[in-house]
């Protein structure tokens, strides 16, 4: 006689034991599934964000400080040269203001989101001047 000839003995009458939870693994596991899908895909967009806001944050901070060393040249050159690093650095420049010697400079940095997502438009915004002059410290 086989081993496995009287193992489904006694257990109900289809012979597969409990018989009502036939299928409920794979509803399991497929919702597993989704929700470490909807997990990673979250992970993935929000690590999008943040590195063209860090990204947009550096391209400000570059483009205020080369414009601050050109301002001695002009406004116009001033903002030449901002707008100049900001499109080196992966931005768009949005503003560029002198008054004084300080520059103040706003960049945009636009982030397109996967599977049709409407895209975002990250704005940074950084000022660069001599110390101590319109509240730079």
């Amino acid at each position: 006689m086989r081993f496995w000839a009287g193992c489904g003995a006694g257990l109900g009458r289809r012979g597969r034991g409990l018989g009502g939870d036939r299928g409920a693994g794979t509803v399991f596991v497929v919702g597993f599934a989704v929700v470490v899908w909807v997990v990673g895909v979250s992970a993935v967009l929000v690590g999008g964000v943040r590195g063209a806001r860090h990204r947009g944050e550096a391209a400000a901070d570059m483009a205020a400080l080369a414009g601050a060393a050109r301002v001695a040249d002009g406004r116009g050159v001033a903002c030449a040269r901002a707008r100049e690093i900001a499109v080196g650095s992966g931005a768009r420049m949005v503003r560029c203001r002198v008054r004084g010697e300080v520059v103040d400079v706003s960049v945009a940095v636009d982030v397109t989101m996967p599977m049709g997502l409407k895209g975002r438009r990250i704005v940074s915004r950084a000022r660069a001047g001599p110390a101590g002059q319109d509240g730079v410290p």
